[in-house]
């Protein structure tokens, strides 16, 4: 009886401990849930405040990025070909 007894005292520490760990887990899974809720609500923020590029750029600067970048498409083709 005595080996049983030790036994089952060694299983109940075990079974203690691995509720601590279970325990901590959840927690640890709660507090990590709720830091990716806030970090989620503020993505949301910054990204409401952040514009389209090309809305915070006037229409001739539009007119010339779109002239600049037709330009260096022509000089790559040119050197390719």
């Amino acid at each position: 009886m005595s080996e049983l007894e030790s036994q089952k005292e060694t299983f109940s520490k075990y079974l203690g401990q691995v509720r601590q760990q279970v325990d901590l887990l959840k927690k640890q899974n709660k507090d990590l849930k709720r830091e990716n809720l806030r970090l989620k609500d503020k993505l949301e923020g910054i990204q409401k405040k952040q514009g389209d590029i090309f809305s915070e750029i006037s229409e001739s600067e539009r007119i010339a990025m779109r002239h600049q970048v037709k330009n260096l498409i022509s000089k790559i083709n040119k050197h390719i070909d």
